[in-house]
Protein backbone atom coordinates (compact mmCIF):
# COMPACT_ATOMS: atom_id res chain seq x y z
CA UNK A 1 0.00 0.00 0.00
CA UNK A 2 2.86 2.33 0.80
CA UNK A 3 4.51 1.73 -2.42
CA UNK A 4 1.78 2.37 -4.49
CA UNK A 5 1.04 5.47 -2.95
CA UNK A 6 4.89 6.75 -3.14
CA UNK A 7 4.78 5.54 -6.94
CA UNK A 8 1.20 7.74 -7.35
CA UNK A 9 3.25 11.25 -5.73
CA UNK A 10 5.98 10.76 -7.46
CA UNK A 11 3.66 10.09 -10.60
CA UNK A 12 2.03 13.17 -9.55
CA UNK A 13 4.78 15.51 -9.07
CA UNK A 14 5.81 14.71 -12.72
CA UNK A 15 2.67 15.64 -14.03
CA UNK A 16 2.74 18.77 -12.32
CA UNK A 17 6.48 19.66 -13.30
CA UNK A 18 6.61 22.87 -14.90
CA UNK A 19 7.92 23.46 -18.29
CA UNK A 20 11.66 23.95 -18.70
CA UNK A 21 12.86 26.13 -21.79
CA UNK A 22 16.24 24.18 -23.11
CA UNK A 23 18.61 26.64 -24.61
CA UNK A 24 21.21 24.51 -24.87
CA UNK A 25 19.17 22.14 -26.63
CA UNK A 26 18.07 24.70 -28.88
CA UNK A 27 21.31 25.19 -29.77
CA UNK A 28 22.96 22.24 -30.02
CA UNK A 29 20.30 20.29 -31.95
CA UNK A 30 18.95 23.61 -34.37
CA UNK A 31 21.26 26.30 -34.30
CA UNK A 32 24.46 24.84 -34.84
CA UNK A 33 23.24 22.07 -37.57
CA UNK A 34 21.52 24.88 -39.50
CA UNK A 35 24.49 27.29 -39.32
CA UNK A 36 26.95 24.42 -40.26
CA UNK A 37 24.49 23.17 -43.38
CA UNK A 38 24.32 26.68 -44.58
CA UNK A 39 27.69 27.34 -44.37
CA UNK A 40 28.29 23.85 -46.47
CA UNK A 41 25.78 24.60 -49.07
CA UNK A 42 27.25 28.13 -50.08
CA UNK A 43 30.70 26.82 -50.22
CA UNK A 44 29.45 24.65 -52.91
CA UNK A 45 27.46 27.28 -54.53
CA UNK A 46 30.85 29.47 -54.77
CA UNK A 47 32.88 26.69 -55.74
CA UNK A 48 30.13 24.95 -58.51
CA UNK A 49 30.24 29.28 -60.03
CA UNK A 50 33.84 29.16 -59.97
CA UNK A 51 33.76 25.77 -61.81
CA UNK A 52 31.14 26.80 -64.45
CA UNK A 53 29.31 30.46 -63.82
CA UNK A 54 26.89 29.78 -66.64
CA UNK A 55 22.97 29.96 -65.37
CA UNK A 56 21.03 26.84 -65.90
CA UNK A 57 24.16 24.28 -64.06
CA UNK A 58 24.39 26.26 -61.42
CA UNK A 59 21.06 26.35 -60.37
CA UNK A 60 20.81 23.63 -58.64
CA UNK A 61 23.85 24.41 -55.75
CA UNK A 62 21.63 27.73 -55.65
CA UNK A 63 18.51 25.76 -54.81
CA UNK A 64 20.20 23.38 -52.38
CA UNK A 65 21.64 26.92 -50.73
CA UNK A 66 18.54 28.59 -51.10
CA UNK A 67 16.80 25.65 -49.09
CA UNK A 68 19.40 25.60 -46.20
CA UNK A 69 18.66 29.31 -46.16
CA UNK A 70 15.58 28.87 -45.04
CA UNK A 71 16.95 26.51 -42.26
CA UNK A 72 18.71 29.22 -40.42
CA UNK A 73 16.50 32.90 -42.03
CA UNK A 74 14.44 32.94 -38.58
CA UNK A 75 17.70 32.92 -36.33
CA UNK A 76 17.62 36.75 -36.83
CA UNK A 77 19.83 37.24 -33.55
CA UNK A 78 24.09 37.13 -32.87
CA UNK A 79 26.03 36.70 -35.73
CA UNK A 80 22.75 37.18 -38.34
CA UNK A 81 22.83 40.89 -37.19
CA UNK A 82 26.51 41.53 -37.40
CA UNK A 83 27.13 43.52 -40.27
CA UNK A 84 23.99 43.77 -41.43
CA UNK A 85 24.32 40.03 -42.69
CA UNK A 86 20.99 38.82 -42.62
CA UNK A 87 19.54 41.43 -44.79
CA UNK A 88 22.29 41.48 -46.79
CA UNK A 89 21.64 37.48 -47.48
CA UNK A 90 18.23 37.71 -48.46
CA UNK A 91 17.23 41.61 -49.05
CA UNK A 92 13.68 40.44 -49.62
CA UNK A 93 10.99 42.21 -49.74
CA UNK A 94 12.73 44.63 -52.33
CA UNK A 95 9.54 46.97 -52.22
CA UNK A 96 11.45 49.83 -54.29
CA UNK A 97 13.14 47.36 -57.10
CA UNK A 98 16.44 48.28 -56.17
CA UNK A 99 18.11 45.42 -57.18
CA UNK A 100 17.76 44.97 -60.83
CA UNK A 101 19.05 48.81 -60.73
CA UNK A 102 22.15 47.82 -58.79
CA UNK A 103 23.15 44.95 -61.22
CA UNK A 104 22.54 47.15 -63.91
CA UNK A 105 25.05 49.75 -62.91
CA UNK A 106 27.52 47.04 -61.73
CA UNK A 107 27.39 45.63 -65.41
CA UNK A 108 26.83 48.21 -67.06
CA UNK A 109 30.02 50.00 -65.72
CA UNK A 110 32.26 46.23 -65.81
CA UNK A 111 32.87 47.64 -61.97
CA UNK A 112 36.12 45.48 -60.59
CA UNK A 113 34.45 45.76 -57.29
CA UNK A 114 33.03 42.17 -58.45
CA UNK A 115 36.74 41.18 -58.35
CA UNK A 116 38.01 42.12 -54.64
CA UNK A 117 35.48 39.98 -52.38
CA UNK A 118 36.91 42.88 -49.68
CA UNK A 119 35.63 45.58 -51.50
CA UNK A 120 32.52 43.72 -52.88
CA UNK A 121 31.71 43.07 -49.34
CA UNK A 122 30.68 46.75 -49.14
CA UNK A 123 28.31 47.15 -52.44
CA UNK A 124 24.84 47.64 -51.84
CA UNK A 125 23.15 44.96 -50.41
CA UNK A 126 20.57 45.51 -53.18
CA UNK A 127 23.54 43.92 -55.58
CA UNK A 128 24.11 41.15 -53.12
CA UNK A 129 22.74 37.81 -51.88
CA UNK A 130 20.23 35.73 -52.90
CA UNK A 131 17.87 37.88 -54.88
CA UNK A 132 20.35 39.30 -56.49
CA UNK A 133 21.85 35.96 -57.62
CA UNK A 134 18.44 34.87 -58.42
CA UNK A 135 18.07 37.97 -61.04
CA UNK A 136 21.38 36.42 -62.42
CA UNK A 137 20.28 32.93 -63.04
CA UNK A 138 17.22 32.97 -63.41
CA UNK A 139 16.00 36.53 -65.40
CA UNK A 140 16.31 35.94 -69.17
CA UNK A 141 17.40 39.15 -69.64
CA UNK A 142 20.09 38.72 -66.94
CA UNK A 143 21.39 35.12 -67.35
CA UNK A 144 22.37 34.61 -71.01
CA UNK A 145 25.76 35.30 -70.40
CA UNK A 146 29.16 33.50 -71.21
CA UNK A 147 31.97 32.51 -69.81
CA UNK A 148 33.87 35.80 -70.74
CA UNK A 149 31.25 38.08 -69.37
CA UNK A 150 31.48 40.56 -66.57
CA UNK A 151 28.14 38.79 -65.31
CA UNK A 152 30.01 35.68 -65.06
CA UNK A 153 32.14 37.62 -62.63
CA UNK A 154 29.70 38.96 -60.76
CA UNK A 155 27.91 35.60 -60.52
CA UNK A 156 31.38 34.31 -58.94
CA UNK A 157 31.50 37.69 -56.56
CA UNK A 158 27.74 37.25 -55.47
CA UNK A 159 28.30 33.29 -54.48
CA UNK A 160 31.31 34.04 -52.73
CA UNK A 161 29.99 36.93 -50.62
CA UNK A 162 27.23 34.35 -49.80
CA UNK A 163 29.95 32.04 -48.85
CA UNK A 164 32.02 34.49 -47.16
CA UNK A 165 29.04 35.73 -44.87
CA UNK A 166 27.73 32.21 -44.20
CA UNK A 167 30.82 30.98 -43.09
CA UNK A 168 31.57 33.98 -40.79
CA UNK A 169 27.62 33.41 -39.10
CA UNK A 170 29.17 29.68 -38.49
CA UNK A 171 32.16 30.45 -37.30
CA UNK A 172 30.41 33.26 -34.50
CA UNK A 173 28.04 30.45 -33.38
CA UNK A 174 30.50 28.24 -32.82
CA UNK A 175 33.21 30.72 -31.16
CA UNK A 176 30.99 32.36 -28.93
CA UNK A 177 27.55 33.13 -29.30
CA UNK A 178 26.02 29.89 -28.12
CA UNK A 179 28.08 30.09 -25.30
CA UNK A 180 26.45 33.55 -24.67
CA UNK A 181 23.37 32.08 -25.11
CA UNK A 182 23.87 29.17 -22.80
CA UNK A 183 25.67 30.57 -20.40
CA UNK A 184 23.25 33.78 -20.07
CA UNK A 185 23.71 35.75 -16.28
CA UNK A 186 26.63 36.62 -14.48
CA UNK A 187 29.53 37.95 -16.13
CA UNK A 188 27.25 37.71 -19.65
CA UNK A 189 26.62 41.50 -20.59
CA UNK A 190 24.67 40.47 -23.79
CA UNK A 191 22.24 37.99 -21.85
CA UNK A 192 21.90 39.56 -18.45
CA UNK A 193 19.43 36.53 -17.53
CA UNK A 194 18.57 32.92 -18.24
CA UNK A 195 15.36 34.31 -19.34
CA UNK A 196 16.32 36.67 -21.48
CA UNK A 197 18.28 33.81 -24.00
CA UNK A 198 15.13 31.84 -23.81
CA UNK A 199 12.99 34.95 -24.76
CA UNK A 200 15.73 35.73 -27.45
CA UNK A 201 14.65 32.00 -29.33
CA UNK A 202 11.09 32.38 -28.41
CA UNK A 203 10.94 35.39 -30.45
CA UNK A 204 12.74 33.68 -33.14
CA UNK A 205 10.82 31.15 -33.40
CA UNK A 206 7.61 33.32 -33.03
CA UNK A 207 8.51 36.32 -35.85
CA UNK A 208 9.67 33.45 -38.36
CA UNK A 209 5.96 32.08 -37.89
CA UNK A 210 4.84 35.90 -38.40
CA UNK A 211 7.05 35.92 -41.46
CA UNK A 212 5.72 33.28 -43.05
CA UNK A 213 2.39 34.54 -42.64
CA UNK A 214 2.74 37.87 -43.25
CA UNK A 215 5.28 38.51 -45.88
CA UNK A 216 5.93 34.71 -47.92
CA UNK A 217 2.02 34.47 -48.51
CA UNK A 218 0.78 37.99 -47.36
CA UNK A 219 2.83 39.89 -49.78
CA UNK A 220 1.43 37.64 -52.88
CA UNK A 221 -1.89 37.76 -51.57
CA UNK A 222 -1.91 41.45 -51.71
CA UNK A 223 -6.02 42.19 -51.72
CA UNK A 224 -8.97 40.73 -52.84
CA UNK A 225 -8.85 43.34 -55.97
CA UNK A 226 -5.38 43.36 -56.86
CA UNK A 227 -3.26 40.10 -55.65
CA UNK A 228 0.28 40.46 -56.56
CA UNK A 229 1.46 36.97 -57.36
CA UNK A 230 5.22 38.32 -57.86
CA UNK A 231 5.49 39.64 -54.81
CA UNK A 232 6.19 36.32 -53.88
CA UNK A 233 9.64 35.54 -52.44
CA UNK A 234 11.96 33.77 -54.94
CA UNK A 235 8.91 33.41 -57.45
CA UNK A 236 11.94 33.51 -60.36
CA UNK A 237 13.54 30.40 -59.18
CA UNK A 238 9.90 28.73 -58.32
CA UNK A 239 10.44 28.94 -54.75
CA UNK A 240 7.74 30.42 -53.19
CA UNK A 241 5.58 27.67 -51.41
CA UNK A 242 8.73 25.31 -51.06
CA UNK A 243 10.34 28.68 -48.82
CA UNK A 244 7.18 28.62 -46.90
CA UNK A 245 7.31 24.44 -47.14
CA UNK A 246 11.06 24.56 -45.43
CA UNK A 247 10.64 27.26 -43.05
CA UNK A 248 8.04 25.27 -41.16
CA UNK A 249 9.93 22.50 -40.71
CA UNK A 250 12.94 24.65 -39.69
CA UNK A 251 10.69 26.56 -37.29
CA UNK A 252 8.47 22.82 -35.68
CA UNK A 253 12.46 21.38 -35.12
CA UNK A 254 12.76 24.49 -33.10
CA UNK A 255 9.80 24.13 -30.97
CA UNK A 256 10.53 21.01 -30.28
CA UNK A 257 13.96 22.18 -29.15
CA UNK A 258 13.10 24.32 -27.13
CA UNK A 259 11.30 23.14 -24.67
CA UNK A 260 11.16 19.79 -22.83
CA UNK A 261 7.20 18.83 -22.47
CA UNK A 262 4.92 17.09 -24.50
CA UNK A 263 3.27 19.95 -26.77
CA UNK A 264 0.33 18.02 -28.50
CA UNK A 265 -1.93 21.20 -29.85
CA UNK A 266 1.94 22.74 -31.26
CA UNK A 267 2.41 19.44 -33.03
CA UNK A 268 -0.86 19.24 -34.67
CA UNK A 269 -0.57 22.55 -35.63
CA UNK A 270 2.37 22.49 -37.70
CA UNK A 271 1.00 18.87 -39.35
CA UNK A 272 -2.18 20.41 -40.45
CA UNK A 273 0.23 23.54 -41.64
CA UNK A 274 2.34 21.14 -43.34
CA UNK A 275 -0.53 19.01 -45.09
CA UNK A 276 -2.58 21.87 -45.99
CA UNK A 277 0.68 23.26 -47.64
CA UNK A 278 1.47 19.93 -49.20
CA UNK A 279 -1.76 19.96 -51.05
CA UNK A 280 -1.38 23.08 -52.32
CA UNK A 281 -0.44 22.56 -55.92
CA UNK A 282 0.71 26.27 -56.30
CA UNK A 283 4.06 26.62 -56.27
CA UNK A 284 4.77 30.75 -56.80
CA UNK A 285 0.96 31.44 -55.05
CA UNK A 286 0.03 32.22 -58.78
CA UNK A 287 -3.60 31.31 -57.60
CA UNK A 288 -3.84 33.87 -55.76
CA UNK A 289 -5.37 35.65 -58.35
CA UNK A 290 -8.15 33.30 -58.70
CA UNK A 291 -11.01 33.63 -55.70
CA UNK A 292 -10.93 29.65 -55.35
CA UNK A 293 -7.24 29.57 -54.90
CA UNK A 294 -6.64 32.79 -53.09
CA UNK A 295 -8.76 30.65 -50.57
CA UNK A 296 -6.59 27.92 -50.28
CA UNK A 297 -3.51 30.30 -49.94
CA UNK A 298 -5.46 31.61 -47.48
CA UNK A 299 -6.11 28.51 -45.24
CA UNK A 300 -2.83 27.86 -45.01
CA UNK A 301 -1.95 31.61 -43.99
CA UNK A 302 -4.82 31.08 -41.31
CA UNK A 303 -3.28 27.80 -40.39
CA UNK A 304 0.36 29.19 -39.59
CA UNK A 305 -1.42 31.68 -37.58
CA UNK A 306 -2.88 28.35 -35.37
CA UNK A 307 1.02 27.16 -35.30
CA UNK A 308 1.58 30.86 -33.25
CA UNK A 309 -1.64 30.22 -30.72
CA UNK A 310 -0.56 26.56 -29.99
CA UNK A 311 2.98 27.79 -28.98
CA UNK A 312 2.06 30.88 -27.40
CA UNK A 313 -0.21 28.52 -25.11
CA UNK A 314 1.93 25.32 -24.71
CA UNK A 315 5.73 26.55 -24.70
CA UNK A 316 5.71 30.60 -24.49
CA UNK A 317 2.64 30.50 -21.19
CA UNK A 318 3.85 27.87 -18.95
CA UNK A 319 7.59 29.32 -19.60
CA UNK A 320 6.31 32.72 -18.28
CA UNK A 321 7.84 34.27 -21.73
CA UNK A 322 6.35 35.97 -24.83
CA UNK A 323 7.80 37.18 -27.84
CA UNK A 324 10.11 40.31 -27.77
CA UNK A 325 11.69 42.60 -30.76
CA UNK A 326 13.16 40.58 -33.39
CA UNK A 327 15.48 42.48 -36.05
CA UNK A 328 13.19 41.15 -39.19
CA UNK A 329 10.49 42.60 -37.46
CA UNK A 330 8.98 45.33 -39.98
CA UNK A 331 10.94 43.94 -43.10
Amino acid sequence: MMNALLTAMVLAGLMAAPAVGDVRDAVQEHVLPAASGFAATTAALAAAAQANCSATPLRPAYQAAFDSWMGISHLRLGPMEEEGRAIAISFWPDKKGMIPRALNRLIEAADPVATDPAEFAEVSIAARGFFALERLLYDPELSDYGDGDYDCVLVQAVAGDLARMAADIDREWRTGFAQELEQAGGENSRYLDPREALQAIYTALDTGLEFNALQRIGRPMGSFAKPAPRRAEGWRSNRPLRNVNLSLMALRDLAHALTDVATPQTDAAFADALDVAARLDDPVFAGVADPSGRLKVEILQQRIAEIRHAIANEIGRPLGISAGFNAGDGD
